[in-house]
């Protein structure tokens, strides 16, 4: 169509989803039980929110639909891809995926708790970091009461670790 029979009221920007957590190419997308069942509460949210939509306006409704079905869109390849790790299953004396991690940084004298979660999961306020981060990787593999180094920007950590649940 010509741009001289389109009404400028009619434009509709162009939409932008917001991407999920990044998740490094190649690399397997491992969640917990707990975080696959968050995965698909979201995904029921979102289904029943793109169906309770109450717009009148017809651009802005289909925008919205449009975005929740996006969102719903990678939510769907994200389950799709997960594998689901039991933190049960993982070697106990040492640091794995789904592990809870009490460790202390030698220089700070400061001791910290968190878990180490997919990446869909992570939440550095409630201590839930991704097993994709620069410390959970650092701190893999590791035993009670080993001395891990962490890179932190131009210094390096060390970091004790105190106790391993899970």
């Amino acid at each position: 169509m010509s741009r001289g029979f389109v009404k400028e009221g009619d434009q509709e920007e162009p939409l932008v989803i917001p991407p999920r957590a990044i998740l490094p190419d190649g690399v397997i997308n491992y969640v917990t039980p707990v975080g696959f069942e968050e995965l698909q509460e979201e995904s029921s949210l979102l289904e029943k929110q793109y169906g309770n939509l109450e717009i009148e306006n017809e651009i802005d409704l289909r925008r919205e639909q449009n975005m929740i079905h996006g969102k719903i869109k990678l939510l769907k390849e994200r389950i799709a891809s997960a594998r689901i790790i039991n933190p049960e299953d993982q070697a106990q004396d040492e640091v794995r995926f789904g592990a809870q991690v009490k460790y202390k940084n030698m220089a700070a004298m400061l001791t910290q708790v968190i878990s180490i979660v997919g990446v869909d999961e992570a939440d550095v306020s409630k201590g839930k970091i991704a097993f994709t981060t620069p410390i959970a990787k650092a701190l893999a593999g590791a035993k009670k009461e080993d001395v891990v180094e962490f890179k932190l920007g131009n210094e390096i950590q060390k970091l004790k670790i105190l106790e391993i649940n899970y």
